[in-house]
């Protein structure tokens, strides 16, 4: 294909990778620059608070490609280096360093950051951690001792899955949550009451109704918390998954549009033509409205389908949000996306310790949820794929063949 000036990627997570490599595998030969903050080279994110913090998987194993893929595919990468300014007008990225990259097209794929507890309740002191990156992972790894007591701030799925990473290390556990019940945002209660069943089950302390009044310290140091009815809870460390914000801040400088993440259209274009965003950064358009998907799936199709638009095609990117979450020896996969859910029907079998629960809106299928049932993950995502509604009397019966679902 016929080069069209430099593509410089801002940022070098799983969006930035995958656009790349779509590109390359178009056979698009123009030049590409990633620009990433991180001193490594793009590594797989969810290994990271899982077998990497565990010490199952070794860092060079979360790579997605040696550095010499890079060299052979000519993408050129700058680490350790941020964007301080984006000149729209004359098409330039300055780099904290001073250099100034010129761009034919630029991508947006900075990512989230997670949310801080504000220093005027501890949230500076030491021993309190989040998980995003290789840094805190590492950190982390050093504070997750046996027989050490972890308070985690957060019952949504990090700190969940946080908890059960915790547990795994021999760690005494508190998690709290300020909401009535954890995964209140995510998911259905049916939901909710067996995720929480299991971790009760491995001696999690989950405390809901239950918010963070301040942490407390000795010599810069965690040593408490006290919570939000009073009581006070000795800890060594602390784990805040409180959610995460885009990291949108460079293109609103630049003026272009943002709101909850940077605006994009069906082709991932921002208001400017040049400038496309993906992952967690970009906010979509989605039914009637915007959203973010914050995933790893979704980071990777759309980073795809832009690519493909950067090579010329007219594809718009019509997202299918799958999700997955590992608890212990728990596996829990979600197709579809449940927002404004009316109604949800929970189909068990105990025999088998498998569970889904199905969600409705205004009758119609939209989302699954399956706890180590891959039967059921698999027919719901072909269901939504092909828009077949359920009999819902076949999904309350556990003795029942899900996939003859797909022949009706």
């Amino acid at each position: 294909m016929p080069n069209t000036g430099r593509l410089v990627i801002v940022g070098a997570g799983q969006a930035a990778f995958a656009a790349a490599a779509k590109l390359r595998a178009l056979k698009d030969d123009r030049p590409i620059t990633i620009i990433g903050a991180e001193d490594v080279l793009p590594y797989q994110r969810p290994p990271l608070s899982k077998k990497y913090l565990l010490g199952d998987m070794s860092f060079d194993r979360l790579l997605f490609r040696p550095e010499q893929w890079y060299a052979d595919n000519r993408v050129e990468f700058h680490l350790s280096t941020w964007v301080e300014e984006i000149r729209r007008e004359r098409k330039q990225v300055l780099l904290h360093d001073g250099t100034v990259l010129d761009y034919g097209t630029l991508l947006l794929a900075t990512g989230s950051t997670p949310r801080q507890l504000p220093a005027a309740i501890g949230g500076t002191l030491k021993g309190v951690h989040v998980m995003r990156d290789k840094r805190d992972a590492d950190h982390l790894a050093e504070a997750m001792l046996p027989g050490r007591r972890v308070l985690i701030i957060g019952g949504g799925y990090i700190g969940l899955e946080a908890a059960a990473v915790a547990r795994h290390r021999g760690m005494e556990v508190t998690l709290i949550e300020m909401a009535d019940r954890i995964l209140q945002r995510t998911a259905a209660r049916e939901t909710a009451d067996i995720i929480r069943a299991i971790h009760q089950a491995h001696d999690v302390v989950i405390r809901e109704k239950t918010g963070l009044d301040h942490l407390i310290g000795r010599d810069g140091q965690v040593t408490a918390a006290r919570l939000s009815d009073g009581t006070v809870v000795d800890v060594d460390c602390v784990i805040v998954g409180i959610g995460v914000v885009p990291n949108d801040q460079l293109a609103d400088v630049a003026g272009l549009e943002v709101k909850n993440g940077i605006v994009v259209d069906e082709f991932g274009r921002t208001s400017d033509p040049s400038i496309f965003a993906a992952g967690d950064c970009a906010s979509l358009p989605w039914q009637e409205g915007r959203i973010r998907f914050e995933s790893v799936q979704n980071a990777v199709d759309q980073a795809e389908a832009i690519a493909l638009v950067i090579a010329g095609g007219d594809a718009a990117y019509r997202p299918k949000p799958w999700f997955w979450s590992d608890q212990y020896d728990v596996k829990l996969q979600i197709a579809g996306f449940n927002l404004g859910y009316d109604q949800t029907l929970l189909r068990a079998d105990g025999r088998k310790g498998t569970h889904s629960v199905w969600y409705f809106k205004s009758g119609a299928f939209v989302s699954v949820d399956a706890i180590n049932d891959a039967t059921a993950y698999i027919v719901g995502r072909k269901m939504l794929e092909l828009g077949i509604n359920p009999d819902k009397g076949v999904l309350a019966d556990p003795n029942s063949d899900l996939k003859q679902l797909l022949r009706t």
